[in-house]
């Protein structure tokens, strides 16, 4: 481990550097790794176990996503089976189906964890608020997780460009005595750039806090609520959208995804940045109520219960599809395939 100093707090994090891939490979060799699910997380981390050198099969029920195991060459009856078979087969088990799949799964896949193997998450919901998932495991099972910060899909694009993606690191239950090596060694063999220390609760309620809230629901909200003020008060849906979203997206992001907010500030005009240093305190005190608001709602549970109440429901899919076309039919959206295609590099194609 080194230790690495986060604006004055000091924690410890695991990169290559300490623990190399040949070192995981050694500790994981005698391993079967089960990947249940290939859905958002699956792909990404058995695609880059499998490229890495790791002893990987995965378990997938038939259907859309079964066909895309096939194509990315999880060969049935070798490398591809059933959620049950995989389950047996497997030392390691991975629960990487979706939260509703991994309580409604469960009771398939708790006879296949015996004494000694090790039970895998990328997220602790189910584990966490396990008082309403009945995801209880067995004593004598390691229970470990690795949840890298990003989408399935972003661990393998970056992996298979050299980068890592990075993830935080869990032990809910070390039966074993192994869990620790275990967990490193499945952290690095998905190709995660460095690992932090967290635990199964502060996951859960951190992810289900940023899903809501920056990453997703909050970013949404503002983008929105702009977009409809420049509308409102005359401007056209181009420069209504350039001024709330492409510019952000395009311009301003990788800046401070660079080297920080200040240094985006610094590379902007005066008068933005007179602007934006006067305008961050009344957002941020607007804002930070909700944020209290939300982060109760999450760590009392109630978020999740939504989630598993919302997520059993027979027609659940056929409501999410319509809110998402919804959002995707919306004026801002629509506007912004238009402005994609004008893009620079999609023009020259």
């Amino acid at each position: 481990m080194a230790e690495m100093n986060f604006g004055g707090v000091i924690e410890n994090v695991i990169t290559p550097k300490e623990f190399s891939l040949e070192k995981a490979r050694e500790i994981l060799k005698d391993e079967t790794i089960a990947v249940l699910g290939y859905g958002v997380q699956g792909p990404g981390q058995a695609c880059n176990l499998r490229d890495n050198g790791f002893n990987v099969i995965v378990g997938q029920r038939e259907g859309s996503t079964y066909d895309k195991a096939v194509s990315d060459g999880w060969v049935p009856g070798e490398t591809l089976f059933s959620i049950e078979e995989a389950a047996e087969r497997g030392t390691i088990i991975c629960m990487l189906l979706s939260d509703a799949a991994q309580i409604a799964v469960w009771p398939k896949v708790v006879p296949y964890l015996t004494a000694g193997k090790a039970l895998y998450f990328s997220h602790g919901f189910g584990i966490n608020w396990n008082d309403r998932t009945g995801i209880v495991p067995p004593a004598d099972v390691d229970v470990i997780m690795v949840a890298p910060k990003g989408s399935g899909t972003s661990l393998r694009t970056m992996f298979l460009e050299g980068r890592g993606l990075n993830s935080s690191y869990a032990i809910y239950q070390d039966a074993t005595g192994k869990a620790m090596d275990r967990v490193v060694a499945f952290g690095i063999g998905i190709g995660s750039g460095y690992m932090f220390e967290t635990t199964f609760q502060r996951e859960a309620v951190s992810d289900l806090t940023g899903e809501r809230g920056s990453l997703m629901g909050a970013i949404q909200g503002l983008l929105l609520a702009q977009y409809e003020v420049l509308r409102e008060n005359g401007h056209t849906p181009s420069e209504a959208f350039n001024e709330t979203v492409e510019e952000l997206t395009q311009s301003l992001m990788p800046l401070f995804a660079a080297k920080g907010m200040d240094w985006m500030y610094a590379n902007c005009s005066t008068t933005a940045q007179r602007g934006a240093l006067d305008w961050m305190t009344p957002f941020h005190d607007a804002i930070k109520p909700v944020m209290y608001q939300l982060y109760e709602s999450v760590k009392s549970g109630n978020e999740a219960q939504i989630s598993i109440d919302s997520n059993s429901q027979p027609d659940y899919r056929e409501k999410l599809n319509e809110e998402l076309k919804a959002l995707h039919e919306s004026e801002m959206w629509r506007t912004a395939e238009v402005v994609r295609q004008l893009r620079p590099e999609n023009e020259a194609k």
